[in-house]
């Protein structure tokens, strides 16, 4: 079974567009063309979409991509380029989560704040902290 550049479009939520700049960038050379000049996508071609899909959504380069998709194309003699390449990236999307995790915790601090029965007196010490703390080095108090 093959599928055409509209069903990989839907499939994937990627426009006709993005799948062409894909190709044009180095992407695709695994996608072949049929006799009208069309591409035809079969489901290997899928799986090596799927990949570019997740390294893309997990912030990897272009560039970093085709070369990721350039070691897959010359064989079992990139394994170890291929690994080393993702390790590198995955070793940034952890450091991503870690940064995510720690912003999660102060955005959950806050709603914590906004959600309790005690809010309006929460804010309100928070507030007089801040105009005390501005006075006391003789600054403009921001909520005057």
């Amino acid at each position: 079974m093959t599928y055409s550049i509209k069903e990989v479009s839907e499939l994937f939520g990627l426009s006709i567009y993005t799948i062409r700049f894909y190709d044009k960038q180095g992407l695709l050379p695994f996608v072949s063309k049929n006799e009208s000049g069309h591409r035809e996508f079969t489901p290997s071609d899928l799986a090596f979409i799927q990949t570019i899909c997740c390294l893309k959504n997990t912030g990897m380069q272009i560039k970093d991509i085709r070369k990721y998709i350039d070691f897959c194309m010359e064989g079992t003699s990139t394994i170890d380029s291929r690994n080393a390449l993702l390790s590198e990236h995955r070793q940034t999307i952890l450091e991503q989560i870690t940064t995510l995790n720690d912003n999660l915790k102060e955005i959950d601090a806050k709603i914590d704040v906004y959600s309790s029965p005690d809010a309006i007196e929460i804010i309100n010490a928070q507030r007089n902290y801040v105009a005390n703390e501005k006075s006391e080095h003789r600054l403009t108090n921001p909520f005057a």
